[in-house]
């Protein structure tokens, strides 16, 4: 089995870095109005605000670093690198359907739980099964579906809080942030993967 390229540690840890550091910016540029603990990133996004041009840039930046760490990881499967992609693609896609100032946007809510949901599946996804395979911890069966799990409990915890409205804008950092790193935790477990490791069962 292939290892990952050296690149993909630059592709997969620059997106946790733009990620959190775009948003700290973007919200020091909106001003005291912004509230972190209520307000989403896509606030920060929106037409009109201050900082719309900075997450412009940045998500179309976040969602390349997704395309390109997929097509980085060779050693997993193929279905999570295509959902990984899909991911970014999502990402991208965003700066087309900006969220509006204030109130709720069709064509952005789709786009973004689209992004959302491929971005907690892809670690199952691409996860290493077999009787004989083997694969960097990153990749096993078993921690890619607590990864997965993980995920899509923090998601879940971010639709409640938008429906509550106490703290959708903590909910949606949180997932966001676990979502970006993981694809860096996979990337380092390939890159110090001696091409040996425990035999998978599962099917």
């Amino acid at each position: 089995m292939r290892r990952a390229p050296w690149w993909v540690l630059l592709s997969a840890g620059g997106a946790p870095l733009l990620l959190i550091g775009a948003s700290a910016i973007s919200q020091v540029l909106q001003g005291p109005a912004y509230n972190p603990v209520v307000d989403t990133l896509s606030i920060l996004a929106s037409y009109g605000a201050r900082a719309y041009w900075l997450m412009t840039g940045i998500l179309l930046v976040l969602g390349t670093c997704y395309v390109v760490t997929a097509h980085g990881l060779r050693e997993a499967a193929l279905p999570g690198r295509i959902a990984l992609a899909g991911g970014g693609l999502s990402a991208m896609g965003l700066t087309l359907v900006p969220a509006p100032a204030s109130g709720g946007a069709l064509g952005h809510g789709v786009v973004a739980a689209t992004g959302f949901v491929l971005l907690a599946v892809w670690p199952a996804l691409a996860a290493r099964r077999g009787k004989r395979a083997v694969a960097p911890w990153g990749l096993r069966f078993r921690v890619s579906v607590v990864a997965s799990a993980l995920m899509c409990a923090c998601a879940l915890w971010f639709v409640f809080e938008l429906r509550s409205g106490k703290a959708p804008g903590v909910a949606e950092r949180v997932v966001t942030v676990v979502q970006a790193l993981w694809p860096l935790a996979v990337a380092v477990s390939c890159r110090v993967w001696s091409g040996e490791g425990p035999v998978a069962t599962e099917q």
